[in-house]
């Protein structure tokens, strides 16, 4: 059996040295909603040991990093650096002056020293409330060269933990690709950064999907001409079959990873219906009994709900509905048009993102649940499909042929900031970690 092998810098988190007592760390979380302004944040250049070049590169390295996450967010909205000209540029912990920030409207500061020591770089990085002149949170981070990046996701989580937000930087995509010559399941950053082969097989491997422990994924793989599901430990290598009667794919993991559904033929009847199964015991339910197609299993954040595509209106037209978890309650959620598929649920739970084909153009679009509103995402003329969410809800990953070949994109959930995450081959199938 081959083994991944990912790449792994040398990375120590430590506590920060404890501020003195007027400036102690507090435990402070920023609240904000949606609509709401974004949060003023200075980033001043950072302090490096004089005589390291290497230091001064890194700092160069994480700041940049650290400076396109915190304008990803939605949340933060970075200061220009012109502004920094009225308050100095170098900034160190007893060289602050709260007012002068005040001044240029920020609200949060964030500061960093870099040195290096033993061919390693260490990074002190430290977050201040402007208003309260308040020290909240530093942390200092030791790395190897090819770890800068992670060092600089980091940081960027410790503001969304301030936002009391899961992480989002260093949580991964996976995908398919075939760069190699043959469909495999890949990972990457949340920004298209450090690509890494999973799976290593001569087998067409598709449709990722992520657990909440991040260290295994299932896919669906065609062994023996049929379509079964897998279950790999990335890091080890491991692989266990978990459904290879009938036709098996599809799998979507329940938010507490106790539960996989996925869609199989493996019913008498021969259709595609959802099913779930309980890992631990590998127990098997059915869920749905319909003579129509049924796939595209989705779980609301709280575990109670699934979304999925049916076609069982008949005609060839999919729509999504929603049931229970045990499959009872089947309603239909999706109204308008006569090709509706692929939901996916985002994770803050009021939204669902689905593909719809108008005029045969394939389009993202977006259901308010409790609106019932709908937003077109894509409008490009181009077949876009596979929407996945980022962990906080306010961003979508997925496919699309908008280059020519086919390439994962992130976009906004409202439309806004599309960007190409990969150029390698051909990719699809995109699935981002919650």
């Amino acid at each position: 059996m081959k083994h991944l092998r990912i790449p792994v810098a040398f990375l120590v988190l430590l506590a920060f040295p404890a501020a003195p007592p007027a400036a102690a760390q507090q435990e402070v979380v920023l609240k904000i909603s949606e609509g709401m302004p974004m949060i003023p944040l200075a980033l001043p250049d950072f302090v490096v040991r004089p005589g390291s070049a290497a230091a001064q590169a890194a700092a160069q390295e994480i700041r940049q990093v650290l400076s396109d996450d915190i304008a990803y967010t939605r949340i933060f909205q970075l200061l220009p650096k012109s502004y920094y000209d009225y308050v100095g540029r170098l900034v160190t912990a007893d060289k602050i002056n709260f007012k002068d920030w005040d001044s240029i409207q920020a609200r949060l500061l964030v500061t960093g020293e870099v040195r290096e020591d033993g061919g390693r770089i260490v990074f002190d990085g430290k977050i201040y409330d402007v208003k309260s002149e308040r020290f909240i949170v530093g942390k200092r981070y030791q790395a190897e060269k090819n770890g800068l990046r992670l060092v600089a996701h980091k940081m960027a989580d410790e503001l969304l933990k301030l936002h009391g937000e899961k992480p989002l930087f260093t949580t991964k995509i996976a995908f398919v690709s075939n760069r190699d010559g043959n469909d495999e399941i890949y990972m990457m950053d949340y920004d298209g950064a450090n690509p890494t082969r999973i799976t290593f097989n001569k087998i067409k491997d598709y449709m990722p999907a992520w657990p909440p422990d991040q260290r295994t994924i299932a896919f669906t793989s065609y062994r023996g001409g049929n379509a079964g599901l897998f279950l790999r430990n990335i890091y080890e290598g491991q692989e266990t079959a978990l459904a290879a009667k009938g036709t098996s794919y599809s799998a979507a993991f329940s938010p507490d990873g106790k539960r996989l559904a996925f869609c199989s033929t493996m019913a008498e009847e021969g259709n595609a219906d959802i099913f779930v199964m309980e890992l631990e015991t590998k127990k098997i339910k059915r869920l749905t009994y319909n003579a129509a197609i049924e796939t595209a299993p989705s779980w609301s954040p709280t575990g109670r709900e699934i979304a999925f595509t049916t076609d069982r209106l008949g005609q060839g037209n999919p729509q999504i509905y929603i049931m229970d978890a045990e499959g009872s309650n089947v309603r239909k959620a999706s109204f308008g048009g006569n090709y509706h598929d692929a939901p996916a649920w985002a994770p803050t739970g009021e939204r669902i993102a689905f593909v719809s084909r108008v005029d045969n153009t394939f389009d993202i679009y977006v259901l308010n649940l409790r609106t019932n509103q709908i937003s077109k995402i894509t409008e490009n003329n181009v077949r876009n499909e596979s929407p996945s969410w980022s962990p906080d809800g306010r961003h979508l990953v997925f496919a699309s042929n908008l280059s020519g070949s086919i390439q994962i994109y992130s976009v906004d959930y409202d439309g806004a900031n599309l960007k190409r995450l990969t150029d390698r081959g051909e990719n699809k199938l995109p699935n981002w970690t919650n």
